[in-house]
């Protein structure tokens, strides 16, 4: 009787979803959904709602690594990776959707670099390759490490923007654990990739801080213009 009732309540939620999509789902119905799928015979109500008391929010669940996933009773290894593939699905999404072809200011250069930012715990170094009709041809990570290192290699920023036929370049890191403001090193290194870069005549367009949801932009601090 209690597998027939679990089993119709697993088709009910199934047929709304269909029906409605997830607008009219709380969280924890979107946890219960999906888990469905790495857990077929067992309740994952009781589990969604530990997984949310755990983590916080629905984007704390999604945001966690398997390794996290795991210690919460009941998540299993294929329940963690399909919350994680979930996530990265959604980032990837993300960043091929709301990524501008076209980077003219510092709002279209955060518009590229935030799905890149959105779960990131480590410090991370991005770099952006413009053409001289300011399109991006290529963006990438340069370097992902511990939070509050900052590792950027002049020479590894003039090698892409080399071997991508750069006109120009956009520089960002984020700061993990802190806020959005250039320190006195993330200054210094600045300098020096300006001056790798305008020797082999490509211009250093923007060094963007990331931390929390902000952002500030050293162009729009006037610094490239001293």
């Amino acid at each position: 009787m209690g597998e027939d009732l679990h089993r119709g309540h697993r088709e009910r939620l199934r047929e709304r979803f269909r029906a409605e999509g997830l607008d009219h789902f709380a969280d924890h119905e979107v946890l219960e959904l999906l888990l469905f799928y790495a857990i077929p015979r067992r309740d994952t109500n009781q589990l969604a709602h530990q997984l949310l008391e755990r983590f916080g929010s629905l984007e704390g669940v999604f945001s966690a690594d398997p390794v996290q996933l795991r210690q919460v009773p009941g998540m299993g290894p294929g329940a963690a990776e399909l919350l994680h593939l979930a996530q990265a699905l959604f980032l990837r999404r993300l960043r091929q959707e709301e990524a501008p072809r076209i980077v003219q200011n510092s709002a279209d250069a955060y518009g590229c670099l935030r799905p890149y930012y959105l779960d990131q715990r480590d410090e991370k170094s991005f770099l952006i390759c413009l053409d001289a009709k300011n399109k991006v041809i290529h963006a990438n990570t340069l370097f992902e490490g511990s939070v509050n290192i900052v590792q950027i290699s002049v020479r590894k920023v003039v090698e892409q923007a080399l071997l991508h036929n750069a006109a120009a370049v956009i520089l960002a890191h984020n700061h993990p654990s802190g806020v959005a403001l250039p320190s006195a090193e993330d200054y210094q290194v600045t300098i020096q990739i300006q001056k790798a870069l305008e020797a082999v005549n490509v211009e250093l367009r923007d060094h963007i801080v990331l931390a929390d949801g902000d952002y500030v932009s050293m162009a729009d601090t006037g610094f490239f213009l001293r």
